[in-house]
């Protein structure tokens, strides 16, 4: 009797194991199979092993990567493959967030109830959002510099350029040294976490007007320098006496160093908070960096140095472009969104544009604020004539990044111009004036932008 006591025990407890095994691989079946399609290495996923995955092409149906029975191909255009081979990836998976890797379920048209099985065998075509004729003049502006470009439609939320340098032409794709420390194979844009520099002060500056009652009464006589404990915040020239505005346009770090303190160590925490921007947003499935910011309660110098942009301040491009997108369209921006649609060989649509919101980032007041100060800065600093035909708010950024090299060059914002709701971010990695350098590859991509 005792036996079968045990006995039965025994089938139970191995009955309840293989339940719990048959659970768990149903529930990573559910949430991860189009994970397991999409590994990079997974190239044995129809019968007889010869699955053909559908093909790529950008937002006006130029063929960026056909997949055929003779192989892959890519965009007959050098220039083209080169601008836009971190959007596209790559078929050795080198590049992980690119859409060969990121999208591979939509191409070989894969889903819970039929796996991979198409009556074609043919897979599905993936449209990206991308224009290849503006990713080719973005990468041909930054001109073999290391940095990016973003730009995206902040009404639709359209990525329709994403360029990352340094990048190759996958037809002719790279040898390196395990020391390379070039970021080839990284998309700066999704996957970079990098100091600001002054575009940081747009995100202070929503905390000062919101927190101080007498913002635009209030002023600051800058000498160059502010002195704090045994630190010194630095400015390029001496500004004389400047309130909000012409802080903001001359990006007068003593000035933006002070506010920092009077607004404070916890709202300054709160807003980077709030604005998304230390953690990781998911466009497409595809998870952004985190940005890092420390905001120290008992460091002036520190405190002031981080309320400019500097300090441990780190921000993912990404990210920071759906604040542009926020500010541009009242408080609340559209997620950034890199496909257009996934179509049928004969055609057919199985999924188009959806646009997703953010929460409210900031206030609608804010953000109007916010743009009028933006495009003060391109009236009396920037220079109008630099952008023309552009009705154009910005920020410029100049970030140190240490030793001898020389700063980062940022210029971020977006367009007012009713038929070109579009908002964008550049960097020039040590290429030096914010303004100058990033703002002229910014002019060249959005000339290219609304003249599509």
């Amino acid at each position: 009797m005792k036996k079968l006591e045990k006995r039965a025990i025994l089938c139970l407890v191995l009955a309840g194991m293989l339940l719990l095994g048959l659970a768990f691989f149903i529930f990573q079946y559910i949430t991860k199979g189009d994970d397991w399609v999409s590994f990079a290495a997974n190239r044995h996923l129809y019968q007889n092993g010869n699955l053909i995955r559908g093909s790529i092409y950008d937002v006006d149906g130029d063929l960026l990567l056909e997949n055929s029975e003779e192989g892959t191909t890519y965009s007959d255009s050098a220039a083209v493959r080169r601008a836009t081979i971190h959007a596209v990836g790559d078929v050795d998976g080198n590049i992980g967030n690119g859409a060969v890797t990121s999208f591979a379920d939509k191409l070989t048209g894969y889903n819970l109830i039929t796996g991979t099985y198409s009556l074609t065998g043919r897979g599905r075509n993936l449209y990206l959002s991308i224009d290849d004729e503006v990713c080719r003049v973005a990468n041909e502006a930054l001109d073999g510099r290391s940095g990016m470009v973003g730009v995206y439609n902040y009404e639709t939320g359209e990525v329709i350029c994403m360029v990352s340098s340094p990048n190759y032409d996958p037809l002719d794709p790279p040898t390196l040294d395990d020391d390379d420390d070039s970021g080839l194979y990284l998309n700066r844009f999704l996957s970079g976490a990098i100091v600001p520099g002054s575009i940081f002060k747009l995100v202070t500056l929503a905390a000062a007007i919101d927190n101080k009652d007498d913002i635009y009464d209030w002023t600051y006589e800058c000498t160059g320098e502010l002195q704090l404990g045994d630190d010194v915040i630095t400015c390029p020239n001496a500004h004389g006496t400047v309130d909000i505005a012409r802080a903001l346009s001359v990006s007068c770090n003593c000035a933006f160093g002070e506010l920092t303190l009077e607004v404070g160590s916890e709202v300054m925490t709160q807003y980077v908070e709030d604005l998304g921007l230390t953690a990781s947003r998911s466009i497409n499935g595809i998870n952004t960096a985190k940005g890092k910011f420390t905001f120290p309660d008992d460091d002036d110098a520190s405190l002031a140095w981080a309320g400019i942009g500097q300090y441990e301040d780190l921000i993912n491009p990404c990210t920071m472009l759906t604040y542009m997108g926020a500010i541009a369209s009242g408080g609340r921006a559209v997620v950034p969104d890199l496909i257009h649609s996934v179509r049928t060989q004969g055609g057919i649509p199985l999924q188009i544009p959806w646009k997703k919101h953010t929460k409210r980032l900031i206030s609608e007041s804010t953000a109007d604020e916010l743009a009028e100060l933006m495009h003060n800065n391109v009236v009396t600093n920037y220079g109008e004539g630099n952008y023309p035909g552009l009705d154009l708010c910005a920020k410029s950024g100049t970030a140190e990044v240490g030793g001898d090299l020389e700063p980062n060059a940022w210029f971020a914002g977006f367009l007012r111009n009713e038929d070109a709701p579009y908002a964008f971010i550049v960097l020039v990695e040590n290429g030096g004036s914010g303004s100058r350098v990033a703002g002229s590859v910014a002019n060249e991509v959005l000339q290219a932008v609304v003249n599509r």
